[in-house]
């Protein structure tokens, strides 16, 4: 780090502390040149997850997006805007861990099966937008898939 009074390179840490939002590090020097004594933060820089579209083209991930076709597929559902942030958000952490790009899929993919076990009448709407239904039949795959999800869940043995 360049001393802010002197502008010399030559320094050492003298305390390191994590900052109170956990966020980054603070970190205490002193210029060997000068003596004055200075404060950094250091931060995690994010790469930014890319989402790659049918098409091939690449764009940012957009929680914003992410929530919205939420919003649209529990309106008028018992379902309040911080459990759809809180779900974007667990979207948007599992999908970091699949890598830098994924695929448009994979993104609709893990808002479904969040979804389902929020309210299962707003998956199969996502559902209906998300796989493109294209009639009645395409429904009634959806409604069977997730009945028998459904049972399913009812008869695993809980876990504590």
């Amino acid at each position: 780090m360049r001393c802010p009074a002197c502008g010399s390179f030559d320094d050492k840490v003298v305390d390191s502390r994590q900052s109170e939002d956990g966020t980054s590090i603070r970190r205490r020097r002193a210029c060997l040149a000068c003596q004055r004594r200075y404060t950094t933060f250091e931060r995690l820089e994010e790469v930014p997850l890319l989402v790659v579209k049918r098409s091939g083209d690449r764009e940012p991930y957009d929680v914003a997006k992410v929530v919205a076709g939420l919003a649209a597929a529990t309106k008028g559902r018992p379902v309040d805007a911080g459990q759809l942030d809180d779900l974007a958000g667990a979207v948007e952490e599992s999908l970091r861990l699949e890598g830098p790009e994924v695929p448009s899929e994979e993104v609709g993919r893990a808002v479904l099966e969040r979804l389902r076990d929020l309210d299962v009448v707003a998956a199969v709407r996502f559902a209906s937008v998300y796989k493109e239904f294209d009639d009645l039949a395409d429904f009634e795959r959806e409604l069977t898939e997730l009945t028998h999800s459904a049972l399913t869940k009812a008869t695993e043995p809980k876990r504590h």
